[in-house]
């Protein structure tokens, strides 16, 4: 499909995640591409976050103590908990990066972290089950592009992820960036594109705006009650 998108030479191409980003981007070097990356740098997609550099810019939302914020924050809703299984994508560039700041904020915590990879979207149900036979007593979801459906959702044990549709479908919590925010951001870009910027000029901007989500009947249905200084918090709840 990226290849068909090059050879159509298009002004400008939205990449909404690192994937479909560098295929693109293995396609042309030519046409601009604007997408939201989790570390554009560390993935290669643009040299620095102030210069890109090339034909890729957009928005990153790499931050140092995002996954130790959402492990806290996990530990904050259930205060007993002891071992996380880790639910990641196969390790390579920024995902063994983040695993490591995963497990330093773990130890602070008085955590034990168990990682559990899915290297397909068929694995899914498998890993789920890996976690149940693992005897984690909570799961931390890694930003992974085949846990991006819905279906990848766990309510079995308290559930921390980076997106408030899977809350929506039934996990006890997620924290990360504001989707409307990115991808005005991202709109924005392109019209600066279209009006004759280079991709190479527009810095890589990162989100200031982060979501907390938490579903309540599944909080119920665990048993768990929720701190009321992490409910004020937060910005959604579902009952």
């Amino acid at each position: 499909m990226a290849e068909e998108l090059a050879r159509l030479k298009l002004d400008v191409i939205v990449a909404g995640t690192n994937t479909a980003a560098w295929a693109l981007l293995k396609a042309t070097t030519r046409t601009p591409i604007v997408t939201a990356a989790d570390d554009p740098v560390q993935d290669g997609l643009v040299q620095s976050l102030a210069h890109p550099g090339g034909n890729v810019t957009g928005v990153s939302d790499a931050s140092p103590d995002l996954v130790g914020k959402r492990l806290q924050l996990l530990k904050e809703a259930a205060p007993r908990i002891a071992r996380v299984a880790g639910l990641r994508c196969p390790t390579g560039g920024g995902p063994d990066t983040l695993w490591r700041e995963a497990e330093a904020a773990a130890r602070t915590l008085g955590l034990t972290l168990v990682p559990v990879v899915v290297a397909g979207s068929d694995q899914i149900k498998g890993a789920l089950e890996t976690v149940k036979r693992s005897r984690a007593d909570a799961l931390l979801a890694f930003d992974c592009r085949y846990l991006h459906d819905p279906g990848a959702v766990t309510a079995s044990v308290p559930a921390m992820y980076y997106n408030r549709g899977h809350v929506e479908a039934g996990a006890l919590m997620s924290y990360g960036r504001d989707e409307a925010e990115v991808f005005r951001v991202l709109a924005e870009y392109v019209a600066k594109i279209l009006k004759g910027a280079k991709p190479a000029d527009l810095p890589i901007q990162q989100p200031t705006q982060f979501t907390l989500a938490i579903n309540l009947k599944t909080a119920r249905a665990l048993g768990l009650t929720i701190p009321q200084s992490l409910l004020l918090r937060a910005d959604q709840l579902i009952q």
